[in-house]
């Protein structure tokens, strides 16, 4: 039997639209108040896309942050899985969009769809390609672009998604950093958060038709929530396990970011402090599949996510859906690094002439 290959996490990479919806903005629309949203929510402001800007525009800008974070080129990239469930189109795939955008020629391109927990299945996924030996670097971006898909009448779910996009860079090791992954669906749980929009279920007419409240999204929020506190805890144990860890070795947990009530509840469950969990849902709001790498990177950008780190990012959604990754973390970015590198390069000046 062939030995598997290792892999780890060489670049981090993030995007969102620079348009911010506060939640003052919010209480112009619905009857609600920035202090019920914040309170029920955690969540402060989001970004939303503009008429012009699409879910392929982000995940590319996403991509070219996280290429250059690694300090690789496009054209060394082997393959691009993008989880979304807010294509641009049901054809192309956003991964093959984002390839011609960002010039990875060479590159495989597909699209995975499990909810706000597509990122986990795509990096799980995209380590498999590595372990195996098919592919050496791969690109994994999650992407949603839900504010095209809320009834901005509902204040139920119009408070709790903002758009934008995260990546991560994946690339062949010895050593392995990717210590483990934990996939679960329930599709009985569908019903509970949905889209029913654009799929084979809804046929075109051939006649324009006013969209109907129901095609906007769907959701139950007190069983989703019910779902997710047990989900999460469930998850980040599972996948310490596998992983051969245990839960008080974590250095850190990067959960979707969909509700801080539900990570607090996760914290408490766990054991761990609310410390310990990167969160930015106040700043951003549930991106879904792009809340995890996006939290990730911020955390990285604004140095609090140190390197070498153990961590698991968990994530929950529709389908139902839950999953988690445990990974080291020890990357640096190649962008500091160089200018480092450079500085150190510079004559003294004024000291001898």
């Amino acid at each position: 039997m062939t030995a598997l290959m290792g892999a780890r996490i060489i670049g981090v990479g993030s995007a969102v639209p620079p348009h911010v919806v506060t939640n003052a903005d919010i209480e112009k629309l619905v009857d609600t108040s920035d202090e019920w949203i914040t309170a029920r929510t955690g969540i402060r402001q989001r970004h939303v896309v503009n008429e012009d800007e699409t879910a392929s525009e982000l995940a590319a800008e996403a991509a070219r942050d996280a290429i250059a974070f690694a300090g690789i080129h496009a054209e060394e990239i082997d393959l691009i899985i993008v989880a979304t469930s807010t294509p641009d189109n049901l054809y192309p795939s956003t991964a093959c969009m984002v390839q011609a955008h960002i010039g990875a020629r060479n590159a495989a391109a597909f699209d995975l769809e499990a909810a706000c927990t597509g990122i986990v299945y795509a990096l799980s996924t995209g380590y498999q390609f590595i372990a195996t030996g098919m592919y050496k670097t791969v690109l994994v971006l999650g992407v949603d672009v839900h504010s095209r898909f809320l009834d901005w009448e509902d204040r139920n779910t119009c408070i709790l998604f903002g758009d934008g996009a995260g990546a991560f860079v994946l690339q062949a090791t010895e050593e392995n950093e990717f210590l483990s992954s934990y996939l679960r669906a329930d599709g009985k749980g569908g019903h509970l958060l949905w889209i029913p929009n654009a799929g084979t279920a809804y046929p075109h007419q051939g006649v324009a038709q006013p969209r109907p409240t129901h095609r906007f999204l769907q959701m139950n929020g007190r069983a989703v929530y019910e779902f997710a506190v047990t989900a999460v805890p469930d998850a980040v144990r599972t996948v310490c396990q596998k992983a051969g860890i245990d839960i008080k070795d974590l250095d850190y947990i990067v959960p979707h970011q969909a509700n801080q009530r539900i990570i607090k509840a996760a914290a408490e469950r766990l054991g761990l402090r609310l410390e310990q969990f990167i969160t930015n849902i106040a700043e951003f709001g549930n991106t879904s599949a792009a809340s995890i790498p996006l939290a990730f990177t911020e955390a990285v950008k604004r140095d609090l996510l140190p390197a070498p780190s153990t961590l698991v990012m968990v994530g929950f959604g529709g389908g139902l859906t839950w999953g988690a990754a445990a990974v080291r973390w020890t990357a640096v970015d190649k962008r500091k690094s160089e200018t480092a590198i450079n500085k150190t390069q510079e004559p003294i000046s004024g000291i001898i002439e």
